[in-house]
């Protein structure tokens, strides 16, 4: 008989050496292009797109979690512009946090800080800085007809927390901690950039199987995923994000939902892998992640690339009746990450008034700004802009699916 407590029951948690032929091509597909979505972007604007995608991550990564939070109040949020109502406030309080610990993971990852995603001590960090600002309505979890108030950071650790998530019973909560002591040995041997790639999928899996938190286990899962792409190489400078995939399929909106079922399978036979879980199930929802994975990657490539986001400056231009030599001025901060606020006057070929205004046009529209009052100018992303230049960004749909 399987005995549930056992942290062999995760198992597989790598391929180990028979990685398949398809698998390891993949990965490799996605490294290949990953790196091309950065290969010409200057670090000012790669860091004002990637400010629009963790919005984006936020937006579907909600999504996923049945909560339809609204861009607008996304952005209030960002403002701190938040809802009288406490059900509405509250998802505004979830978005602003997701951003926030999304762009620490970025900056941790910038600065060598960010260490192994998937150490206990990473995951804790995660879910405790996730619900750093929460109130006590948002921490009263339901749990077996009882109302728990969950700590922010700590793993489900009693026989009350024992839960059950569909039809799947994750290790009870007295074992949680040995489990994730098993699950960070175990990918902290993923050694190499393909086989880090391939692990993100599987770490991902094992982690949601585990349920360590009584809540935001699905959100912890998806920044990990973000933080094993940063540290494997294939982050793009968070340029691209797993969770409008997961949120989209490849196919339907319900492809994740079934593809995690796919993966909590048991082994079927000799054939399967030596693991307590089907090998065959891994291999093919590690597949399914890498493909979706490469689908964003090119999603955000036919964006962000830099003859398509010229186009696109161009189309803004006369959308926003701007003069034609007003793109002049936003190629060259294109090109250049920032531009002097004097070179105007050479960039444009205008006297100085002249050239002067149409900067100032640029500047109050808000596609144009700078850290200081006289400092030079970059380009800026914001959601209003982003709405003409990219607007299959963000896709307003529903999904009848939620995590624990």
């Amino acid at each position: 008989m399987l005995n549930q407590e056992s942290t062999s029951r995760i198992e597989p948690c790598l391929f180990g050496e028979n990685v398949p032929a398809i698998t390891s091509d993949l990965a490799a597909d996605l490294v290949g292009k990953s790196s091309n979505l950065t290969a010409w972007l200057n670090s000012k604007t790669a860091e004002s797109l990637s400010s629009i995608v963790r919005m984006m991550n936020c937006y579907y990564s909600n999504l996923i979690e049945g909560h339809n939070t609204k861009l607008q109040d996304i952005e209030r949020a960002l403002n701190s512009d938040f809802e009288d109502d406490e059900k509405k406030r509250n998802l505004q309080v979830e978005a602003l946090d997701h951003i926030r610990v999304q762009r620490k993971i970025e900056q941790m990852h910038l600065s060598g800080d960010l260490g192994d995603p998937t150490s206990i001590e990473f995951i804790l960090w995660l879910h405790k800085e996730f619900y750093k600002d929460a109130t006590n309505s948002m921490l009263t979890i339901k749990n077996n007809n009882r109302s728990i108030l969950m700590e922010a950071g700590t793993f489900r650790s009693t026989a009350e927390h024992t839960v059950i998530v569909g039809q799947h019973q994750p290790p009870s909560g007295q074992y949680v901690e040995t489990f994730m002591r098993y699950f960070e040995n175990r990918y902290n041997q993923a050694n190499g950039k393909s086989l880090q790639v391939m692990a993100i999928a599987s770490a991902h899996h094992r982690l949601a199987y585990i349920h360590p938190f009584l809540d935001g286990n699905g959100r912890v899962c998806r920044l990990m995923s973000h933080a094993m792409g940063l540290q494997a190489g294939i982050g793009a400078s968070g340029l691209w994000s797993i969770s409008r995939g997961l949120a989209r399929g490849l196919k339907a909106p319900d492809e994740y939902k079934r593809m995690m079922r796919l993966a909590d399978m048991k082994r079927q036979g000799d054939l399967d892998g030596r693991g307590r879980l089907s090998l065959r199930a891994l291999v093919e929802f590690t597949n399914w992640f890498l493909k979706l994975s490469i689908d964003q990657v090119d999603f955000m490539t036919s964006l962000f690339e830099r003859p398509h986001l010229k186009k696109r400056l161009e189309s803004y231009v006369k959308l926003k009746e701007f003069k034609p030599e007003s793109m002049y001025i936003l190629e060259a901060a294109l090109s250049n990450g920032e531009i002097p606020r004097g070179d105007a006057v050479r960039i444009t070929g205008h006297k100085e008034r002249s050239a002067r205004t149409i900067l100032s046009k640029l500047t109050d529209d808000g596609i144009l700004s700078s850290d200081t009052p006289k400092g030079p100018v970059s380009l800026r992303f914001d959601l209003d802009s982003s709405r003409i230049l990219f607007p299959k960004l963000f896709a307003d749909f529903t999904l009848d699916q939620t995590e624990g």
